[in-house]
């Protein structure tokens, strides 16, 4: 069965940098589901009109369109049940969602103070204007503006920010225990995110989330590893 998934890309075409969108590549290659990646870009509405919406990812399965990383989660996990869960088990859905809202809403927003300057640098130009327009009025300010002094505010997002997934981690390899789940991915999907579009370092290398990131990406043969980024 043929699968596509839509990709956010840079200007270069093999720079891929949606957090959203690496959340469902590591979704796909945990399923052991091939997919074809087609790079898409913020002003290319037209190309996935027929998903009913304006964003990626969008994965095209055969006969099913799904757009929205949680609901294509979702759709994987029901459509395969034969397949290795990303969830862990049935009680482990729930807890899962909590930690991809606290993504959306703590983590990214923390990251982006770091890297939205670097992102607009690598964005084909007919995406610059709709970006710099769109994010500068979220943050109220410009993008130079909003990622001026990151150093000075590094110590506390490394401190704070980061300390529930710290502790989250503990002793095991994965936030889904002894091997990656869905957890796993929406975290990493942030991460990767700064690393394809920004060589400003978020962790030190002692970090035990930098250690865990480590393990992230060699998972599926260094699948996000060996994409266009940053050396982290």
């Amino acid at each position: 069965m043929a699968r596509t998934l839509y990709d956010l890309a840079a200007a270069d075409d093999k720079r891929r940098f949606s957090p959203y969108c690496w959340r469902i590549k590591m979704a796909l290659a945990h399923k052991e589901l091939e997919v074809e990646t087609v790079p898409w870009r913020f002003t290319e509405k037209d190309v996935i009109a027929f998903s009913g919406q304006g964003r990626v990812p969008v994965l095209v399965d055969g006969d099913k369109v799904v757009a929205d990383s949680w609901a294509i989660a979702n759709e994987l996990e029901d459509r395969y049940p034969d397949r290795k869960s990303l969830f862990g088990d049935v009680s482990a859905h729930s807890p899962t969602l909590f930690v991809a809202n606290w993504v959306d809403g703590v983590l990214q927003p923390a990251i982006a103070q770091f890297i939205l300057a670097d992102i607009y640098a690598h964005l084909h130009e007919k995406d610059k204007v709709y970006f710099r327009e769109s994010r500068e009025k979220r943050v109220g300010t410009t993008l130079e503006k909003f990622c001026a002094d990151r150093e000075e505010r590094l110590v506390q997002f490394r401190t704070t920010v980061l300390a529930p997934l710290r502790l989250a981690l503990g002793s095991k390899p994965f936030l889904g225990g002894t091997g990656p789940t869905y957890a796993d991915y929406a975290v990493f999907g942030a991460f990767q995110w700064a690393r394809a579009t920004s060589p400003f370092k978020l962790l030190e290398p002692n970090d035990p989330v930098a250690a865990w990131r480590e393990r992230m990406l060699d998972l599926y043969g260094g699948l996000a590893r060996n994409s266009v980024d940053y050396p982290v």
